[in-house]
């Protein structure tokens, strides 16, 4: 089967023989007439060496996806199929499949070599986003095949991200294949009922890259005092009261993901003045709590993003130095304070360095006792770092 040649200048060859799986736009000196966007493209260097094979598409600043270091490789059904099968194995194989009842993350795109491709299954319905023009031609084979492989009961369609308006393509936001998911479905984490909906709520429903974390941090509870920012639909403040904590509030902005939290709360059996819910601003309540005098034994810190591209780093850098400086003056002396980033651009030594200055300028003396990333079942390929972009610190307070 023969692609249109898509040449790499000669300065940009090593990261592709390096197996990064993105090629960006000026990396590329010329394009054989005949290629589409969408399109399969053989990379070739300078002296016509094949090098890879990927999705092109002109209309994006990554102009190709490679999924392909494998001449011999073809692009077709059994490819496709069989790298949705070994995701599935690889997560199986390493204990990251909860069971039926369960939510992972079955494909996670490019550490799959399934470019622009996230499949995440809550119980018995997977949920698809398509974010890459050549993957997004595969939908109905990527589909069927994922049903089959998983014996879901509905699939749903969540391509309603920023990422598709850069390939050229609207947002989609809708039923797939067989049942349609509830209004909100019941998972179990780890004996954690949570209620999920993948039809509105952030990413495809729930932050499954968390999922580790959540339940690693009840060990750290018992007998703690527990503030949860950015609760969303209070997965950590589930957590926290199953570890034993003595009392957990829950602070986000958006009332109804509140109210998902409350019934999560009651649903795991946890309600009343010891878990209260606040709708506010979460850097304004902080700073109301400081003055106050509030004091907590542990602060769990998720912001959302702050840094969306390199022009907004040093501001995002200073929002997240503001709101560990906040976070910080609220703990009680050997308090722990679990905070993250999940802004790709920010890696775990930046990350680190701003929340030690988040530590100067408070005057608080922080040590880190732990170290946090994203679950196993979103893997990081070791040639696209970029795959990343959970980190987190446990400090405790002196």
């Amino acid at each position: 089967m023969n692609f249109a040649a898509c040449r790499i200048k000669r300065d940009r060859e090593k990261s592709v023989r390096n197996r990064h799986p993105w090629i960006y736009s000026g990396a590329i000196q010329e394009v054989e007439a005949g290629a589409a966007p969408g399109d399969v493209v053989d990379v070739v260097g300078q002296e016509g060496e094949w090098l890879g094979r990927g999705f092109y598409n002109p209309a994006s600043e990554i102009a190709v996806h490679l999924f392909s270091w494998d001449r011999a490789e073809t692009p077709c059904d059994a490819l496709w199929a069989g790298r949705l099968a070994r995701a599935l194995e690889l997560r199986r194989s390493i204990g990251a499949d909860p069971g039926p009842d369960g939510a992972f993350r079955m494909v996670h795109s490019d550490s799959d070599l399934l470019p622009g491709l996230v499949v995440d299954r809550y119980a018995g319905f997977l949920v698809f986003q398509f974010l890459v023009l050549g993957m997004d031609r595969l939908k109905d084979l990527v589909v069927a095949e994922a049903m089959k492989l998983t014996g879901a009961k509905g699939a749903w369609e969540r391509s309603d991200t920023d990422a598709r308006g850069k390939e050229g393509m609207g947002r989609t936001h809708g039923p797939l294949a067989g049942e349609e998911p509830p209004v909100e479905i019941e998972i179990d984490e780890a004996g954690a009922r949570l209620l999920v909906d993948v039809r509105n709520g952030h990413k495809t429903g729930f932050y499954l890259d968390q999922a580790k974390n959540r339940i690693g941090s009840r060990a750290f509870m018992r007998g703690r005092k527990v503030l949860n920012c950015f609760c969303y639909t209070g997965g950590f403040s589930v957590s926290a009261a199953m570890g034993g904590a003595v009392s957990v509030t829950s602070v986000d902005s958006s009332r109804p993901a509140l109210e998902t939290a409350a019934r999560n709360m009651e649903l795991n059996g946890f309600s009343g003045e010891a878990f209260p819910l606040v709708n506010a601003d979460v850097p304004s309540c902080l700073r109301r709590m400081r003055d106050e005098g509030v004091r907590f034994d542990a602060v769990i810190l998720d912001p959302p993003r702050y840094v969306a591209n390199r022009d907004a780093l040093q501001r995002g850098a200073r929002a997240y130095k503001d709101i560990n400086m906040l976070a910080m003056s609220l703990l009680e002396p050997g308090g722990l304070l679990f905070t993250f980033s999940c802004s790709g651009l920010m890696g775990e030594e930046l990350f680190q360095k701003v929340v030690f200055s988040a530590s100067a300028d408070s005057g608080r003396n922080m040590r880190i006792v732990g170290r946090l990333a994203q679950a196993p079942d979103h893997p990081v390929l070791l040639s696209y770092p970029q795959a990343g972009y959970l980190k987190g610190l446990i400090l405790q307070g002196k």
